[in-house]
Parts: structure tokens; C-alpha cells; sequence
């Protein structure tokens, strides 16, 4: 890319492969300070390559999503106390459907002590997270897969949503803008998405705060078609506002994470909190 140093390249190489990158890393890689790290994780930002997280930077990405594992990478604590927040407004003896994306895996992985459950996905890393367990049934939509997630997409996996009608919708959306929209990468699994929110009672977004900073081409739907957001921080004014108006429930995972472990006994120290 024009304008950029050898090291910021080789930086932009490093984000592309790993999802994200952190100052401290990058500084003792290159044996430079971290104040030159940060000046280049800035011009990368003003570029557009880049967007700034704490203590670092994630791809910033418009047209083309991360790769599935670097995702995993990417506010992987706040994913985590997201899917524990999720589950646990989740009761026992419902159905649900479950979409593609790390975010909702956290949900899946955080559902395995729930008791019977009916598990609708199209997504096969869901799937074998869940199916071993003796109280939870799942059935998986068929169609092709994409090799990339294990995500089952095209009409087929539509057919089979659209046959069910259930309690709840968990979904996850690679990026939200500040009017409310959400937005993805693929619109076929744009498509799945759609007909999941359609045929379920109560839809539960969960996405953390790295997608507010994001972009994506294709919408999947409105904030206001759902019923309540889980999120790892506070949202911005004009997300709150559009939440408070349409009366969706919302959920700080990290701030309802530390009070669960104060409850328990824990300092509220134990939790990371990274914003």
C-alpha cells in the first residue's frame, strides 16, 4: 500500500493474519518503543487499514470479513462473558435457534448445563458443541457448508428454519451502525439470519463492542426487531436511545460478569475487562 513503511506493512500482514495486534507485541517484534508503534497503528487507523482497541489494533474491514479463527481472537474475553450473560437468560425446556459466529458459539459453549433444549443451527461448530450433551436435542439445517466456519447456508438450511417456529433466536452480526442497522459480510448467510428472526418469539443479538466499530455491506435487519441486545460495554447515545424508544432489553455482560463474581465471593479484580 502507498505511503506505508516497511514496518507498518509488515504489521498490516500480521493484523490481516492474526485479527488483531497489540502494542507491547509489536514493540519488542520490531525493538522499537511503543510510542513508535502506536504512531504507526495510527497512521494505519487514519488510513483506514486498521481500527484502534485497547492496548492495540483489529483489520478494519468493510467489504470482507476476518478470517473465522482470527475472529476468535478478536475481544475473545468479552465473547466469552457474553455467551455466560446469554445462556443464562436462556431457561430450560426451550427451543432455539443458534446462527453462525463466534460470538454465538460463547452462547452454545455456556448452554451445555441447560436442560432440555431444542437447538435449531446452522452452524456445524454449534452443533458439535452440543450434541453429545443427553438433555439438549439438535438438529442441524442441511445444505452446502462453507468451508470457511462450518456455516450452513442456501435454500435448503432457509427451508428447514422457516419449518419451526421457536422461543428464541440467538444471532450475531459482523457489524452495527450507529442508525441501527445490522450488517454482514455474505447475503446468503444474511438469508439464514432473516428467516431465523422470522420464525422465533424473542431474538437476542449478541455482539460485542468491536462491532460498533465496524462496517459491513449487507443488512440483516433493524436493532429494533430485536428484543434484547447482549454487549460487553455501554453503547453509544444514539444505540441507547433507539433502545430505550423500542424497549430492548440491554445487557452489559463485563459489568454483570464482575457483579456475579463480588456476589460469589471473588474481588471484582478477577474479571479482564477490555475495551
Amino acid at each position: 500500500m502507498a505511503g506505508l513503511s516497511n514496518r507498518q506493512t509488515e504489521i498490516l500482514n500480521i493484523a490481516r493474519a492474526s485479527g488483531r495486534v497489540i502494542v507491547e507485541d509489536l514493540a519488542r517484534r520490531f525493538e522499537v518503543s511503543a510510542q513508535t508503534i502506536r504512531k504507526d497503528l495510527n497512521d494505519l487507523c487514519d488510513q483506514r487499514s486498521l481500527t484502534r482497541i485497547h492496548g492495540g489494533a483489529i483489520i478494519a474491514s468493510g467489504v470482507e470479513n476476518l478470517a473465522y479463527e482470527a475472529r476468535r481472537f478478536v475481544a475473545a474475553d468479552e465473547k466469552r462473558a457474553i455467551g455466560i450473560a446469554a445462556a443464562q437468560r436462556i431457561p430450560n425446556g426451550c427451543s432455539l435457534f443458534i446462527n453462525i459466529g463466534t460470538t454465538t458459539e460463547e452462547v452454545a459453549s455456556a448452554l451445555t448445563s441447560h436442560e432440555d433444549l431444542l437447538v435449531i443451527t446452522n452452524n456445524l461448530n454449534v452443533a458439535m458443541l452440543l450434541y453429545r450433551h443427553p438433555r439438549i436435542e439438535v438438529i442441524v439445517a442441511g445444505g452446502a457448508v462453507r468451508r470457511a466456519d462450518g456455516a450452513v447456508i442456501g435454500s435448503t438450511a432457509i427451508g428447514l428454519i422457516g419449518q419451526f417456529k421457536v422461543d428464541y433466536a440467538i444471532i450475531g452480526a459482523s457489524a452495527i451502525d450507529e442508525e441501527g442497522a445490522l450488517l454482514d459480510f455474505d447475503y446468503r448467510e444474511v438469508q439464514a439470519a432473516q428467516a431465523i428472526i422470522a420464525n422465533a418469539r424473542s431474538v437476542m443479538l449478541v455482539a460485542d463492542s468491536t462491532k460498533l466499530r465496524r462496517s459491513a455491506p449487507v443488512r440483516i435487519a433493524h436493532l429494533s426487531q430485536i428484543q434484547t441486545f447482549v454487549t460487553d460495554a455501554p453503547l453509544p447515545a444514539s444505540l441507547a436511545n433507539i433502545c430505550h424508544t423500542r424497549g430492548i432489553e440491554v445487557v452489559e455482560a463485563m459489568e454483570k460478569l464482575a457483579a456475579d463474581i463480588e456476589e460469589a465471593g471473588e474481588p471484582a479484580s478477577t474479571v479482564v475487562r477490555l475495551k
